[in-house]
């Protein structure tokens, strides 16, 4: 199996206020396999600037950025280099 080839897990983080959607998801990044993709949802109207500095301070791959009916939705693939 390739790294990342698996479906990807959801981490619903609505409801939850700064900095917590930029701390969980940095958490649960931490414990996927390299190149493993991770969907984040959250509420917080900060985590769209959040999420996409976390991923590049980390250097994950921020997939896609969406906003939804009243949430956003971030697809992130983990740093293959990350071990």
């Amino acid at each position: 199996m390739t790294p990342g080839s698996g479906a990807a897990e959801t981490l619903d983080l609505r409801g939850l206020k700064c900095p917590l959607p930029a701390l969980k998801t940095k958490k649960r990044l931490a414990g996927l396999e390299p190149g493993a993709l991770l969907v984040v949802l959250t509420s917080d109207p900060l985590a769209v600037i959040d999420i996409p500095h976390l991923c590049r301070e980390d250097g994950h791959a921020l997939v896609q950025q969406e906003r939804a009916e009243g949430y956003d939705r971030f697809t992130i693939r983990r740093d293959v280099s990350r071990v």
